[in-house]
């Protein structure tokens, strides 16, 4: 997952509405939304190559999301797969920022990444790549994260912000199709306010745009999320084939449970 936008406790009548984009390697397998355990209880798309999942959602209101840091040095070959920590999460018992205490202290063997977890008790934000290693409980308000920290001023963040928040704030029904479509948005801002990470201009611009459609890499599928204050959650999903036109979108429902909605 490398862009998401969300409202948490801000939109009226909802916990949260999330919006995401998952960008990657158009060759790196997939396998789309569904259940990913025998139970029916987790929903989750699946990366085939290393396992795990980069957004999900869990029993008892768990929802969990993962992006990558970037600073442009290499990557570790020899560090796990950060897509282990969303299906780790899901799949346990513990609360979210019990889990996250726990994670915390092993963070530093992934690769650099930011991570969004929840459940009936919060909404927390955390990062490896801060020495103190807080963290952060989310209060009510509308935030973008990407490939930085939370809400760091990144021009395409800035701009999905402004342009979402009507769709995702200042409304009392969300309609999933108007944020689909804003997330398509192929704006690309001036060299001089993209950010300097260190993989070079030609990477920089590639990815300032929030939809991004490059040969070989770019956004492989959209997501919105929404929790209502009643439990209610729908997890929709709409994979972008490049060889064919596909404007499908893939929508579950999960029941209210007693401790559903973050």
């Amino acid at each position: 997952m490398c862009l998401l936008f969300f409202s948490y406790k801000l939109t009226p009548g909802y916990n949260l509405v999330l919006a995401a984009n998952r960008d990657e390697f158009l060759d790196r397998p997939t396998a789309p939304l569904d259940y990913i355990d025998r139970e029916k209880t987790i929903l989750a798309g699946r990366d085939l190559r290393d396992g795990g999942t980069w957004l999900g959602l869990g029993k008892h209101g768990k929802i969990a999301a993962i992006t990558n840091f970037r600073k442009g040095d290499t990557p570790r070959t020899d560090a796990p797969s950060r897509g282990e920590i969303i299906d780790s999460f899901l799949k346990s018992g513990d609360p979210a920022k019990k889990f996250i205490t726990q994670l915390r202290e092993k963070a530093h063997r992934y690769n650099g990444f930011n991570l969004l977890a929840g459940d009936g008790n919060g909404l927390f934000y955390f990062t490896n790549q801060k020495v103190d290693k807080a963290i952060t409980p989310l209060k009510p308000g509308y935030y973008g994260l990407c490939n930085h920290f939370l809400d760091s001023p990144w021009p395409k963040l800035v701009r999905g912000k402004k342009r979402l928040k009507p769709e995702m704030v200042e409304t009392n029904k969300v309609d999933p199709t108007k944020i689909f479509s804003l997330l398509q948005d192929t704006w690309r801002p001036d060299d001089n306010s993209l950010p300097r990470t260190g993989v070079g201009l030609k990477w920089e611009r590639l990815l300032g745009s929030i939809f991004i459609n490059a040969p070989n890499y770019g956004t492989r599928s959209s997501a919105v999320i929404t929790i209502k204050e009643n439990g209610k959650t729908s997890f929709y999903e709409k994979n972008y084939d490049r060889d064919a036109k596909n404007d499908s979108i893939v929508c579950f429902n999960m029941k209210p449970t007693p401790r559903n909605g973050i």
